[in-house]
């Protein structure tokens, strides 16, 4: 009878330490995707350099996170589940999940520039970015066959994976981590470049 309520209270906690990066990264697409058209006023009279203005709108998500990692801790405490050491490793991933979510935000804020539709697929995309990332589950879980590659090929799952890791123990890295911590900074790199190509012409298409 105590094997019940015990895994219910696992099953709490592995979603939530699931929704913990989650939320900082939807959060972030949301707010930095629009944030060149938001700031039109600035880009338009001031030089200054560009990527301030989506890198702003991503670390401006931080606060409601560290506020989530604080209802997190208390859950911790209060149903006795404790951290392991690898919760040293816990700044690595936070950073993870920056560098994905900034990736993400370039490449949506540069098109926005350029096609205004993009505010309307950026919530579609989040939808079903939701629903191809391991949130409510652990990756042991995915199917394999061509499930497989999309999802080693999401940056988000090595992100939750890794923070589940770190807090919880579980879901160690493995092959699917690297190759999904890879595809973060391919996304970087790429959101990167083009963002910088972009913003040449943002001025006198915004």
């Amino acid at each position: 009878g105590d094997a019940l309520p015990h895994l219910h209270v696992m099953d709490a906690v592995f979603t939530f330490t699931g929704l913990l990066p989650w939320n900082l990264f939807a959060q972030s697409l949301t707010s930095a995707g629009t944030s060149v058209v938001g700031n039109a006023n600035l880009v338009t009279k001031v030089y200054f350099p560009r990527l301030v203005i989506p890198s702003s709108a991503v670390l401006g998500t931080v606060p409601d996170f560290l506020i989530g990692f604080a209802v997190l801790g208390v859950l911790m405490v209060a149903y006795w589940v404790a951290p392991t050491w690898n919760v040293l490793f816990l700044p690595f991933f936070v950073l993870l999940a920056l560098v994905t979510a900034l990736g993400v935000s370039l490449w949506l804020s540069a098109l926005y520039v350029l096609y205004r539709d993009v505010q309307y697929i950026i919530p579609f995309l989040v939808q079903l970015w939701f629903f191809l990332t391991p949130v409510f589950y652990p990756t042991s879980e995915i199917p394999n066959g061509w499930q497989t590659v999309v999802y080693n090929l999401n940056p988000m799952t090595g992100v939750i994976g890794g923070f589940r890791w770190a807090l919880l123990g579980q879901q160690a890295p493995g092959a699917m981590f690297w190759l999904s911590s890879a595809m973060s900074l391919v996304v970087f790199a790429g959101g990167l470049l083009y963002f910088r190509r972009m913003e040449r012409v943002f001025a006198d298409v915004v």
